[in-house]
């Protein structure tokens, strides 16, 4: 019996209970192709040296990510056979029945939570020449580098660069609350003359952008203004829910700002959808998103981007603490090789996609925003260009909410909603975070 063969019970129990699910494709059934284009069998475990398998949890770039493997095959003689789930395709129950039929990829695809399933059974990829050049791999504190980043998306202050700059504003002082306080008057002082509903466009609805207030802002909290390996604030989070009064408190008022100037049609009663078409069209100046609005400013909201003019976008920190100069980024999944692949052919494979000709496919083919310091391409995204320059710069905080316990943004998204709503004041609002919080932890 082969030693993967002795998968721990609780191996097999974590897997099941996994619910991770891949990207979305635009069919239900899974995909599989090489480099050079033919079909192969699911059930076909008879893999050579020569040729390595991928399984791929993004089927919205299904293409581009064979495009990846073919190319990689015609340069090295390698093939790479993809793998790609269809959409709403549980992708860790997929990689648990490859693994109990000896049909297991040479790389898989990880989701930070989902690396647990794999303990000790991924490759350390700590000396490979690509680990020097990104801030973004997956570390862990036992099995070492055992994620690579393919892709960043990260977390701060959405802004129309062209709105700025009429009223005079220079988004590169944007980091320290007061900075803040001044923009968003001096935008609100001026709206009729710049076309503005609001200075900011921020929604503390609960039920349906609860995962936007409770984890990306939330997660501000715990990481704006840190170096990427600064846990602090997650580790007292996670020994019972425990806050920094003072750095709560800066928070808090910081948020207080974003009620004050958002629009109070968007702020406790808006959609996902009224809150990115309102900054796509022009009529907010900031929105509290992340990078992956790119996408619907290049797609479901095209016609209102492009009615205002395609206007130049940037990023900002969150500065509630003075000097706060990092964005939040992080990968979304990652890269990992199994240990009883053909690791080497598999090593060299991720190699090169951190390289010139794999960094271009993925970047200006898939459009994803390059997490490697020294990339040359950049995304037409229309924000990656900003992310891009703080990656290049090595101005990036690591994001850590995703090591919160499962589920808090449903005990803390409330407590946004009832500071917008004027149900509390900013001291009101540190308490009751830190009340739901040690209520939840405590369960």
């Amino acid at each position: 019996m082969k030693a993967k063969k002795l998968i721990s019970l609780s191996l097999i129990l974590a897997m099941s209970l996994a619910g991770l699910t891949a990207c979305g494709g635009k069919d239900n059934t899974a995909g599989e192709s090489s480099a050079s284009g033919n079909t192969e069998s699911q059930g076909d475990s008879a893999v050579s040296a020569s040729s390595i398998t991928i399984l791929n949890g993004k089927g919205e770039v299904q293409s581009q990510i064979e495009k990846l493997a073919s190319t990689y095959g015609s340069k090295s003689g390698v093939t790479v056979n993809v793998k790609t789930p269809g959409a709403g395709v549980d992708l860790q129950a997929t990689l648990k029945g490859y693994y109990l039929s000896d049909n297991m990829p040479d790389i898989i695809t990880c989701e930070s939570a989902s690396f647990a399933n794999w303990q000790g059974l991924l490759v350390d990829m700590k000396d490979e020449e690509w680990a020097g050049r990104t801030d973004s791999a997956y570390v862990d504190s036992d099995y070492g580098t055992i994620g690579f980043p393919y892709t960043v998306e990260a977390i701060g202050l959405i802004y129309n660069a062209d709105l700025l700059e009429k009223a005079g504003i220079d988004p590169a002082g944007l980091t320290s609350p007061s900075a803040y306080e001044t923009a968003f008057k001096t935008l609100d002082d001026n709206k009729k003359e710049l076309g503005l509903t609001a200075a900011v466009g921020y929604c503390a609805e609960a039920l349906n952008l609860g995962w936007s207030t409770g984890n990306h802002i939330f997660g501000t909290y715990l990481d704006a203004g840190l170096a990427r390996d600064d846990t602090t604030y997650i580790d007292k989070l996670n020994d019972g829910g425990q806050f920094d009064d003072a750095r709560l408190s800066d928070y808090a008022k910081f948020i207080e700002l974003l009620n004050k100037y958002s629009d109070p049609a968007l702020l406790t009663t808006g959609t996902y959808d009224d809150q990115v078409k309102g900054f796509a069209s022009g009529r907010y100046a900031f929105v509290t998103q992340g990078s992956w609005i790119g996408a619907l400013l290049t797609g479901d909201d095209k016609a209102e981007y492009d009615y205002a003019g395609d206007f130049k976008i940037g990023m900002a920190p969150y500065a509630f603490t003075d000097g706060t100069e990092t964005i939040m980024t992080s990968a979304p999944s990652w890269w990992a090789v199994m240990k009883e692949g053909h690791t080497d052919e598999a090593k060299a494979f991720l190699q090169w996609c951190s390289e010139n000709d794999g960094q271009q496919i993925l970047v200006e083919e898939a459009g994803f925003i390059s997490p490697y310091t020294d990339c040359k391409y950049v995304s037409n995204d229309p924000i990656a260009s900003a992310v891009s320059e703080y990656i290049s710069s090595g101005k990036t905080s690591a994001w850590h909410w995703l090591n919160m316990k499962d589920g808090l943004k449903d005990a803390t998204a409330p407590v946004f909603l009832d500071y917008a709503s004027g149900e509390l004041d900013a001291s009101g609002f540190a308490t009751e975070l830190k009340k739901a919080t040690a209520d939840y932890y405590a369960k």
